[in-house]
């Protein structure tokens, strides 16, 4: 089996509150398409809600496990505590109203590595950022936001762990990542041709306070692999190094496995394929509540259990 690391940030998932604020903020603010209306599949009456791109392609996906009454979460050590997004270079003026025009408060733009970036919680205290960058993805057009000045996907995420050295050797030696650049405490850590999507920060956190999971913090983040194989392969090299790895999960649009890195952040690995349209077409991501196949003789109980949504106006109609 080969093994050729991964190729990049898959997904994002993070804990929310109450539903319909999470889709009026990510679909609706933010323009995000909404491309699965699915089900926690360890928790089905709880929904698991994923937006992205128009094509609900890897690297654009965060997804949601929204809890109503699960408390709230502290951002701290051991956590991906930023996600930060790619908008175009020319493009911060427009979210600079649009977040002002949504009543979001953000700090003032700052440079990073070259780059503005603009920092905002989301109604749950998640921490989001908006990257003004070069990005060659394209925009989703059909959403409450214009193609030209649509979020693209990922930029990058920012781990905050204790003793940055031990994950570092784990992104370079194992995860197919190098280092790339250093200021105020953060080290950049790029992968494949480097750029939005490819990249993940290293905050160090030594004496702060240990996050706790809950609403307003991110459950896991995913790095891609292009297949099975390759997953296997590197199951087999994070397994070798000691790390208590699960076996391959079927996650529907993905295969999976998970284990936490030095630090306490939980890493999955997930494949590109077969991707969001093995189970609705392309024109129509997000339009349906899908279950997988052990759970479709419960749809029933679970669509009465589960709250209705509905999609911000622009969005389209389809939740």
């Amino acid at each position: 089996m080969r093994s050729i690391g991964t190729t990049g940030i898959h997904h994002v998932t993070a804990i929310s509150g109450d539903p319909q604020r999470n889709v009026d903020f990510q679909a609706g603010l933010l323009g995000l398409r909404m491309v699965k209306k699915t089900v926690n599949f360890d928790d089905p009456e709880t929904y698991h809600l994923y937006y992205g791109d128009g094509a609900g392609s890897p690297g654009t996906i965060m997804t949601f496990f929204p809890w109503k009454t699960a408390p709230k979460g502290r951002i701290g050590a051991g956590q991906l505590v930023t996600t930060s997004f790619s908008i175009p270079a020319d493009s911060l003026g427009y979210w600079t109203e649009r977040l002002v025009e949504g009543g979001v408060r953000f700090e003032r733009p700052r440079d990073r590595f070259g780059e503005t970036v603009l920092t905002f919680s989301d109604p749950d205290g998640l921490r989001v950022e908006l990257v003004a960058a070069h990005d060659a993805r394209d925009g989703w057009a059909d959403g409450p936001t214009s193609a030209d000045d649509s979020i693209r996907g990922f930029h990058h995420v920012t781990l905050a762990v204790e003793d940055p050295e031990r994950t570092a050797q784990l992104m370079t030696g194992t995860l197919g990542f190098r280092q790339a650049e250093e200021m105020e405490g953060r080290t950049r850590f790029v992968t494949g041709e480097g750029g939005p999507g490819n990249i993940v920060d290293l905050s160090g956190a030594a004496g702060f306070p240990r996050g706790a999971m809950g609403v307003g913090t991110v459950h896991h983040v995913a790095f891609r692999v292009p297949d099975e194989e390759a997953q296997l392969a590197l199951r087999e090299e994070v397994s070798a190094r000691g790390y208590d790895v699960t076996p391959v999960l079927d996650r529907n649009y993905f295969r999976s496995i998970y284990f936490r890195e030095p630090g306490g952040v939980l890493f999955e690995i997930a494949t590109d394929p077969p991707g969001f349209a093995v189970d609705e077409p392309p024109e129509e991501l997000g339009g349906h509540l899908k279950l997988p196949p052990w759970l479709e003789k419960r749809r029933e109980h679970l669509e009465e259990a589960l709250p209705p949504l509905h999609l911000p106006a622009g969005t389209g109609d389809r939740a």
